[in-house]
């Protein structure tokens, strides 16, 4: 795919860019972010010398209509799947002639690798000779229980991260808690997963895995996927091209089953042990990143808030994943999409940034960042792309302080249910949670008479529902939302 008009900057060297997404990381599941529990030393020190966000929302409560904004800057519902997440043999998500951050970073010259969990889709060959593959006409669920078996694993698999903007991929298809249990490399598997795996704990489905396979491996395996990579591109000469990393860890997302080295490092169980690892990732990329004379710049992130309702993974006396705020992973509420997100580096001014934004903020303001003045826009905006090249939804202003903003934000739960925001004002459409807390509830239409509605400024727990007082309000937001992102005609 190229994109006609995008040139690097003129002028300053352009940095190298490293993504870190963690997967199921809560809002307070970092020292940085109040955590007391434990400390998390290499991600505090990054959030001081950065900008630290404390009102960031992922695109989505759950991980793959999260991944797909955060890769593509849009929405999750502008894709074929609009509740839920993909199974690990699901096809690939991504369409064809949808552009990734990672197509625009190489169309102005940088190397781009994808490691670790990629959970967006994979074109898979069957078994039947046939191949896996999502119509975006037809109607369609994902997979989530499929067992695994009925792909052929000799062949590879189309529309993976390869065709789809990066030069290079090792990864794992899905969740740790998905099959197939092998890892992939380029377009295929690496080894043929032949056994049979049984689950670990609750919630982790069987199927089949390759020989030797180990979950509490995994994530130290895109560590040093992640390093390798790093020292192997590392510039020897100016101009040798800048890289992007996207890195996305397996951890803290179930099974918790860190490494031998990290058991008990917490002192309050598994899940803690595996954030833990995750902030020693995060050192090892910082460290590998020494070997480039080139500026840097590190974004860290969650996918969403942090499932709360499995006792297994360690103690909540002591340890709040998601901090105060209500509800858990999958959920309308804050806890189910408000994430840390820390972003550091060269030229940037550090400190507290109390802004609301979105993950789909990442891609524009990436741009903002290090493309030049695209040709053929009458604006002249630097990054600026006219929207039939590439109808990014989030904003370009990430990166460098502005003040509030009247923009609507949107989100979406497990089942679908819309969240909308603006500044401190949050609409639900919902009955309940629509994701794993009690009651579930349904999702509702915008013009409903149902739904909720909450003021995080003065009830920043989500405790009292003002729906009935914010009909004008409420009104005022749906209609900036359509205006700005015409939903409802998707």
């Amino acid at each position: 795919m190229t994109l006609p008009g995008l040139t690097a900057r003129e002028g300053d060297a352009l940095p190298d860019i490293v993504v870190v997404f963690a997967d199921d990381l809560g809002h307070g599941d970092l020292s940085c972010y109040g955590a007391r529990a434990f400390t998390t030393p290499v991600l505090d020190a990054l959030a001081a010398s950065g900008r630290r966000f404390t009102d960031a929302h992922a695109a989505s409560a759950v991980c793959t209509p999260s991944r797909y904004a955060l890769l593509t800057g849009r929405y999750p519902w502008r894709s074929p799947l609009q509740s839920a997440v993909l199974g690990g043999t699901d096809g690939a998500l991504i369409a064809e002639d949808v552009p990734t951050i990672a197509h625009a970073l190489r169309e102005i010259g940088y190397r781009t690798a994808a490691i670790g969990k990629w959970h967006l889709g994979l074109d898979w060959a069957l078994a039947d000779g046939g191949r896996r593959h999502i119509d975006p006409e037809r109607g369609f669920q994902p997979a989530m229980e499929a067992d695994g078996w009925d792909v052929d694993y000799t062949r590879p698999f189309e529309n993976g991260p390869l065709d789809r903007g990066f030069d290079h991929f090792v990864g794992i298809s899905g969740s740790l808690d998905m099959p197939p249990y092998c890892y992939l490399a380029g377009d295929r598997v690496e080894s043929l997963p032949t056994e049979t795996k049984q689950p670990l704990v609750t919630s982790q489905r069987p199927g089949p895995a390759a020989p030797g396979w180990r979950d509490d491996e995994v994530d130290l395996r895109f560590a040093e996927e992640a390093v390798e990579w790093l020292r192997r591109t590392a510039p020897d000469r100016a101009e040798d091209p800048p890289r992007f990393l996207y890195l996305a860890t397996a951890g803290p997302h179930r099974p918790c089953v860190p490494p031998e080295e990290f058991c008990g490092r917490s002192g309050i169980g598994p899940r803690a042990d595996s954030i833990l690892l995750v902030d020693d990732i995060v050192g090892r990329v910082e460290a590998a990143l020494e070997h480039s004379s080139r500026p840097r710049l590190i974004i860290f992130a969650s996918d969403n808030g942090a499932p709360t309702c499995y006792p297994e993974d360690g103690s909540l006396e002591d340890h709040l994943p998601n901090g105060e705020l209500r509800g858990q992973k999958a959920d309308v509420y804050d806890g189910g999409h408000r994430v840390p997100l820390i972003v550091a580096g060269d030229g940037l001014t550090p400190g507290t940034d109390a802004r609301l934004v979105s993950l789909l903020d990442l891609f524009p303001s990436l741009l903002e960042h290090v493309a030049g003045r695209v040709q053929g826009d009458p604006a002249g905006r630097p990054g600026g792309l006219p929207p039939a090249s590439l109808a990014l939804d989030g904003a370009g202003d990430l990166l460098h302080a502005s003040g509030p903003s009247s923009r609507v934000v949107g989100t979406t739960a497990f089942d679908g249910s819309l969240v909308l925001m603006r500044e401190a004002q949050t609409a639900v459409f919902s009955t309940g949670s629509g994701g794993f807390s009690e009651p579930v509830g349904v999702p509702t239409r915008m013009d409903s008479d149902e739904g909720q509605f909450f003021d995080r400024a003065s009830d920043p727990q989500q405790t009292t529902d003002i729906w009935e007082a914010s009909a004008a309000g409420r009104r005022e937001m749906v209609a900036r939302f359509i205006d700005d992102t015409g939903y409802g005609e998707y």
